[in-house]
C-alpha cells in the first residue's frame, strides 16, 4: 500500500497514478528553467558578440571587460574627477589605402564637462590642422601632425594613438585621456547605419575642383592614366629627419574617359541649401571638401557632423533599434580603433547622455589675423612643404584657448 501511494501524485483530495515513481516538475518551475535558458543564450550571444568586437576595437581582454561591466565599486573615467574629460579623434583613409592611407585628414578634441549637483554639462570640439608642424614623438626631427600616427604605427601597432595622444597633450596643455580613430570606410558605413546625419545649409555646398580630376597623381590602369606632362614634387625624408638632395618627382595624369564615373565624389560634389539629410558617401565627401574653400573650412563641416552623429546615435529611436546598433557595432569592429575599454565606453555614453542637446562650444586652429597659426616663410621651410606654426612660436596662447573652450 505505501509502496502504491508514493507512486501516485495527490491532486485535491484524489491519486493520479505514476509508476516511475519520480516527481512531476511543476509548470512554473519548466517555465522558469526556459526563460532563463533563453536570458542565458542573449546574453552569451551579445557578450560574444561585444568581446569578438572589442577584440579589434579597443584594449582590455574579453574577461577583463565583462568583468568591469558589472556593477562592483565606484569606476570612474580618466579626468572625470578632475571635472573633464578629453578625447581625441582621428579621421583617416585607411590602412592600406593609397594616398596616405594613415595620414590624420581629421584630428579633433572631444572634450566634456560631467554633470555634476549644481552645475550643468559641457561639451566641446576643437580642431588641429593636419598641417600643424610639431615635433614627432621619439625622433629628433618635425613633420605635418598628420604624421604623427603613421609613425607611431610603424614602431608598433597601437603606437598611433599613443603618439597622437602625447604631441596633441603638448599642444592643449592638458591630459589626453582617451583616443580613437575611424578611416573613410567605417564613417560611411556608421552614418548608413544611423540612418544618415541631418545637417542645415544656408546656400547651396559645390566642391568643384578636389574630386573633378583634373590633374592627380598617375594611377596604373586604373582611373588616372592619360599623362599631362607636368609633375608633382616632393622633398622626401630620411629616417634621420634630414631631407635628400633633390625632390621625387611624380608624374600626373588626367583621368580617362572610362573612368570617369568612377571619380571620387562624382567629380563635382554638389550639396543643395536647406535642410538635407546626407547618407554615408554624401557625407564623407562632404567633410572632405577642402580645395574650393579651405582646410579650416572643412574643419568646421567636420564638427558639424560629428554634432549631428551625436544627437542621432543617442536618440532613443537608433539605440533602441537593436539592427542599428548591430550595424553600429559592425562598422567600429572593422574600422575603428580606441584605447577605451569596454566598460569605460559604456561609462562615458552613461555621462554624456545627461549633456542633452546642450550647446557644444566649438573652435578650430587657423591661421587668420585672428587666429592663433601662421605659415613661415623662408627658403629653410620650402622643402616641408605648406606647414602651420603657432604664433608666438609656442603653444601658450592655444593652452589658453582649450582651457577656455568649456567656459
Amino acid at each position: 500500500m505505501w509502496l502504491f501511494l508514493r507512486n501516485k501524485k495527490k491532486t485535491g483530495n484524489d491519486y493520479i497514478y505514476n509508476p516511475s515513481g519520480k516527481k512531476k516538475m511543476k509548470t512554473w518551475k519548466k517555465v522558469l528553467l526556459i526563460i532563463g535558458g533563453f536570458l542565458f543564450l542573449v546574453f552569451s550571444a551579445m557578450a560574444w558578440k561585444t568581446g569578438s568586437v572589442w577584440k579589434k576595437v579597443g584594449s582590455g581582454g574579453i574577461l577583463e571587460n565583462l568583468y568591469n561591466t558589472l556593477p562592483i565599486g565606484d569606476k570612474k573615467l580618466e579626468g572625470e574627477d578632475s571635472g573633464r574629460v578629453n578625447i581625441l579623434l582621428l579621421g583617416m583613409r585607411g590602412e592600406g589605402v593609397e594616398g596616405g592611407g594613415l595620414l590624420a585628414d581629421t584630428i579633433m578634441i572631444a572634450s566634456f564637462k560631467p554633470k555634476v549637483e549644481g552645475q550643468e554639462s559641457k561639451a566641446s570640439l576643437f580642431s588641429i590642422p593636419r598641417d600643424f608642424y610639431v615635433k614627432v614623438p621619439g625622433k629628433e626631427y618635425q613633420a605635418k601632425i598628420n604624421a604623427v600616427y603613421a609613425s607611431g604605427e610603424e614602431r608598433t601597432t597601437g603606437g598611433g594613438l599613443e603618439d597622437m595622444s602625447i604631441i596633441v597633450s603638448e599642444i592643449v596643455g592638458v591630459p589626453i585621456h582617451y583616443a580613437a580613430s575611424i578611416n573613410f570606410a567605417g564613417f560611411q558605413q556608421l552614418v548608413d547605419s544611423l540612418g544618415g546625419v541631418d545637417i542645415h545649409l544656408d546656400q547651396p555646398f559645390s566642391e568643384a575642383l578636389q574630386f573633378k580630376g583634373l590633374e592627380q597623381r598617375c594611377d596604373k590602369n586604373t582611373v588616372f592614366t592619360i599623362p599631362s606632362g607636368n609633375y608633382e614634387e616632393k622633398w622626401i625624408r630620411r629616417k634621420n629627419g634630414t631631407y635628400y638632395d633633390n625632390p621625387k618627382k611624380y608624374p600626373l595624369c588626367y583621368a580617362n574617359n572610362a573612368s570617369k564615373n568612377e571619380l571620387e565624389c562624382g567629380g563635382d560634389f554638389e550639396l543643395p541649401a536647406g535642410d538635407i539629410t546626407l547618407n554615408g558617401e554624401q557625407a564623407l565627401c562632404y567633410v572632405r571638401s577642402r580645395v574650393t574653400s579651405s582646410d579650416f573650412d572643412r574643419a568646421r563641416r567636420q564638427q558639424e557632423v560629428i554634432q549631428g552623429i551625436k544627437k542621432k546615435a543617442l536618440s532613443v529611436g537608433v539605440l533602441s533599434d537593436f539592427g542599428a546598433v548591430n550595424k553600429m557595432l559592425d562598422s567600429l569592429g572593422n574600422n575603428t580603433r580606441t584605447n577605451m575599454q569596454f566598460w569605460e565606453m559604456n561609462r562615458f555614453f552613461e555621462l554624456y547622455q545627461q549633456v542633452g542637446d546642450v550647446k557644444i562650444n566649438q573652435k578650430v586652429l587657423e591661421n587668420s589675423e585672428e587666429g592663433l597659426l601662421y605659415t613661415p616663410t623662408g627658403d629653410e621651410w620650402k622643402k616641408a612643404g605648406y606647414i602651420l606654426f603657432p604664433r608666438g612660436d609656442n603653444y601658450d596662447r592655444i593652452k589658453e584657448a582649450f582651457a577656455k573652450i568649456l567656459e
